[in-house]
């Protein structure tokens, strides 16, 4: 059986960024025979006005120019509805994710296509998949009061039917080197990397320590 893995890249440093770096590490020990990635690093185009009303007209409705504002949408939902396994980069900016990647989630939650409204509320989609997210901080550690970004990405991914979503955070990286001490484990749980990791309730895979490994600037 063929195994698919979307890797969405979201830093606006590109592969100098610590979680790109991070990521390159839980892909190789991924099985993969098909490996997409999406580069965010230039930005993506936000949603507008010509976007939502496109959006909202049905479909044997819809214009030409209806179906060029759907269409890189149409795009990113179809690479995240081929893939097994979805790893996703989530650099911490002012105690929220991205606007690359907040540019993504609204490009890709798309009712009727990756969720549905029912009399019992949304359903997601998207079922059957895995995500892993690599969660990077500067000074926001991870699942506290002002780390906002990894919920809010867990939200939607669950929104969308992805309930299986598993975090490594190398988070604090510009605080001092006691905060950044790692605890030594053998197990992150990915599926073979071997990482400094320290276990946490919110379903934290491991903690990595950037700069013991070299990759904060």
């Amino acid at each position: 059986m063929t195994h698919t893995v979307l890797c969405v890249a979201t830093s606006a440093q590109g592969t100098d960024a610590s979680s790109y770096k991070l990521a390159q590490q839980v892909l190789q020990q991924l099985p993969a025979h098909t490996l997409v990635t999406r580069d965010l690093s230039q930005g993506l185009p936000v949603v507008d006005q010509a976007w939502f009303r496109a959006n909202f007209t049905a479909d044997e409705a819809r214009t030409e120019a209806d179906r060029d504002a759907l269409a890189l949408s149409d795009q990113l939902i179809a690479e995240l509805q081929a893939a097994d396994t979805v790893v996703i980069t989530c650099p911490i900016y002012n105690f929220g994710i991205s606007s690359a990647l907040k540019a993504w989630v609204d490009q890709i939650c798309r009712a009727g296509i990756t969720f549905r409204y029912t009399e019992q509320g949304p359903v997601g989609l998207l079922n059957g998949k895995r995500a892993i997210l690599v969660v990077t901080s500067g000074g926001v550690p991870v699942n506290s009061a002002v780390d906002f970004a990894t919920p809010h990405l867990t939200q939607v991914l669950h929104f969308i039917g992805i309930q299986d979503v598993q975090v490594i955070a190398a988070d604090q990286q510009l605080t001092t080197a006691d905060a950044l001490a790692p605890c030594r484990g053998t197990d992150s749980g990915v599926g073979g990397l071997i990482v400094d990791c320290v276990y946490r309730t919110y379903p934290i895979l491991c903690r990595v320590d950037p700069v013991d490994r070299g990759w904060a600037h």
